[in-house]
């Protein structure tokens, strides 16, 4: 039992140290800004893929940013490759120069994002419909501001702690006037 304990620590340890912390981007350029980035129209491509990688829905997003004082509201529209359809409105506000809150119908409780440099950390809990089930995931968007018009974004996927999958996403900005050089 005390070996059983002690590999079980180690691993927990060594998981630990593998995560990344927003600071480490403080200095990296161009600065993203996600209410200058999403403000008014922007589109999207993305996939979602299970813990072994294995591809399992392609999807396209056309997004459309309001901001009014410290709050951006974004409109998403989905399309699957089976042709489902959804859609999914988060009312994004600013708390501090660089910390959001966020909330939308299918997200469980309040958001939460941390920007720094080009990067910008985005974590909620979301209902997600699989398999004629409702499952409760937890997410770790991590997006990269490439250029003015290209942000990358990859999301880990948890239940339980555990890796359920993974979404990547590539967005560009239709308008490039909203990112910050």
């Amino acid at each position: 039992m005390k070996r059983f304990l002690a590999v079980s620590l180690a691993a927990l340890m060594l998981l630990a140290g593998c995560s990344t912390d927003i600071s480490e981007y403080q200095g990296k350029t161009p600065k993203l800004d996600i209410f200058r980035y999403f403000q008014g129209q922007t589109e999207a491509f993305g996939m979602v893929q299970d813990r072994s990688g294995k591809q399992l829905r392609r999807f396209h997003v056309a997004l459309n940013g309001q901001v009014q004082a410290d709050t951006l509201t974004l409109s998403e529209q989905f399309v699957y490759d089976d042709g489902e359809k959804q859609q999914r409105v988060w009312h994004i506000r600013r708390v501090s120069a660089d910390r959001y809150e966020g909330r939308a119908g299918d997200i469980e409780g309040v958001a939460t994002g941390q920007a720094a440099g080009n990067a910008f950390n985005w974590r909620y809990s979301m209902n997600v419909k699989a398999d004629g089930k409702t499952w409760l995931l937890h997410f770790d968007d991590w997006m990269y501001l490439q250029d003015d018009t290209h942000l990358f974004n990859k999301t880990a996927m948890t239940k339980f702690g555990f890796n359920v999958g993974t979404v990547t996403l590539f967005f560009t900005r239709k308008d490039s006037k909203g990112a910050t050089p």
